[in-house]
């Protein structure tokens, strides 16, 4: 028997990222709804419960982006604040968990614990926090704090955000309400939420006014992928976000995140590794992709291949042609940018290699501005029919290049529907994703073992 025999089956992961209005949500095709009633939440998360998803994921952007001095639809515009739709989500949903980015540069450690642990107790055990840090000035505009943290900084303020917030949740045990009424008993430990955290970035201390929720914490999910990013999800976090589609590229992100858990004493099971996919369905595989390209088509008009132009070019390429050859002229470089607030500028850290390898695509392929956006700023995709992706997903997860994915439908909020009803089942009948939720919590959902409370020694006096 080979090892690829005996090695045992994985369950796939499953989520659903209600992602707002960017260029990759067409908000202009017929079939779009509402991106800000809560309609469109309500039937995105329903669907998503229908076919036993883990959670439904909530991005979050604290400033509108902006390019050459004006707003571009390229990122969220107009979403409500996230604790209100997860909150309102968890009184029409009774398994799905509910996941939200909340910033913890900009952001105080008291402040989010309350949120979470209110959002853990009125969705009995379903929340969850993407844990992200702000490095531009930009943004900090619209905070008291202001300013930005150099990258060493942010993390080193994510991690003592952190160790505060879990200081809190795990300032009550859980044990502590009697609600005695024979002996009109209420709190059963007067100590119960004491708290007192001090780091380089917080001194605070008091009592932590929620009681401990049905997680004892929120799930921790974390994005970063530089190497502080996936030491910071290898020491802390129990999910990563990738954005590795590929099966050999995903293959070397899962090891690598993967091999630095034992320095934390922690399992490879411990965390899950999640890429944001696309995907697009056909009665054929041709089909399909021809789909598929339709969709890129809607998803990079011809100005929203100069914006995305400009975010490595950092010129104003307006009198560009779309659908002509890439500009002569190399990028500016420098710490000025002309898309503030993007974090996506600053993936391309050497501008002018990025620009030799797009031009070297454009050529050999014969591509315009716009065709080679298509190509160069797509996620992956699986595309085919529901079989050949039920197929394909499943060939992912199993040889270690994901733990399950993250979907990203195109279309709010029906998006999620079609892969509900075709490709769902056909995974399930692989025996690979879940045919009932066999837990109630988040955590269990994504098999991670229950958290123990803390005990009365380990807490301040």
């Amino acid at each position: 028997m080979t090892d690829e025999a005996r090695k045992p089956v994985k369950q796939i992961h499953l989520a659903a990222h209600f992602p707002g209005v960017n260029n990759t949500t067409v908000w202009s095709d017929p079939a779009a709804g509402s991106q800000i009633e809560f309609a469109s939440f309500a039937h995105f998360a329903r669907t998503a419960e229908r076919a036993k998803f883990d959670f439904l994921f909530l991005a979050e952007g604290l400033r509108l982006r902006e390019q050459n001095g004006r707003i571009y639809e390229l990122d969220v515009v107009g979403r409500p604040d996230t604790f209100t739709v997860l909150a309102a989500l968890a009184a029409v949903t009774e398994r799905l968990g509910l996941a939200g980015t909340i910033n913890s540069t900009f952001n105080e450690p008291y402040e989010v614990a309350r949120q979470f642990a209110s959002l853990d107790h009125l969705s009995a055990g379903r929340s969850a926090w993407n844990v992200v840090t702000s490095w531009d000035a930009f943004t900090g505009e619209n905070f008291r704090r202001g300013g930005f943290l150099r990258e060493e900084d942010r993390y080193a303020r994510a991690r003592q955000f952190l160790e505060a917030s879990w200081q809190l949740f795990d300032s009550w045990r859980g044990d502590e309400l009697r609600a005695d009424r024979a002996s009109g008993a209420f709190l059963g430990d007067p100590d119960a939420g004491r708290f007192a955290h001090r780091s380089d970035e917080f001194d605070i201390a008091g009592r932590f006014d929620v009681p401990r929720s049905p997680q004892g914490r929120p799930v921790i999910f974390q994005a970063g992928d530089s190497d502080q990013g996936r030491e910071f999800a290898a020491a802390s976090a129990d999910a990563i976000f990738s954005r590795h589609g590929t099966l050999t590229a995903g293959q070397a992100f899962y090891a690598d995140v993967k091999g630095r858990l034992a320095r934390y004493g922690r399992q490879w099971d411990e965390l899950k590794i999640l890429p944001a996919v696309t995907f697009a369905l056909g009665d054929t595989d041709a089909e399909a992709h021809e789909r598929a390209a339709l969709i890129r088509r809607q998803q990079v008009g011809g100005q929203t291949a100069i914006r995305l132009l400009e975010q490595v070019w950092n010129r104003d390429l307006s009198d560009l042609d779309p659908d002509g050859p890439l500009p002569a002229q190399d990028p500016l470089l420098g710490e000025h940018t002309v898309a503030q607030g993007r974090a996506s500028v600053r993936m391309n850290r050497d501008p002018l290699a990025v620009a030799r390898e797009w031009r070297q695509i454009a050529e050999a392929k014969r591509l315009s501005v716009r065709e080679l956006i298509v190509e160069v700023t797509g996620r992956q995709s699986f595309i085919g029919t529901p079989a050949r992706v039920a197929e394909e997903m499943n060939r992912f997860v199993q040889q270690d290049a994901s733990d399950g994915f993250i979907l990203a439908p195109h279309l709010t909020p029906t998006g999620l529907d079609e892969f509900a009803d075709k490709v769902v089942p056909l995974l399930q009948e692989r025996g690979v994703f879940r045919t009932e939720y066999r837990g109630a919590t988040l955590r269990d959902h994504l098999g991670l073992a229950p958290l123990r409370p803390a005990s009365r020694a380990s807490r301040p006096r």
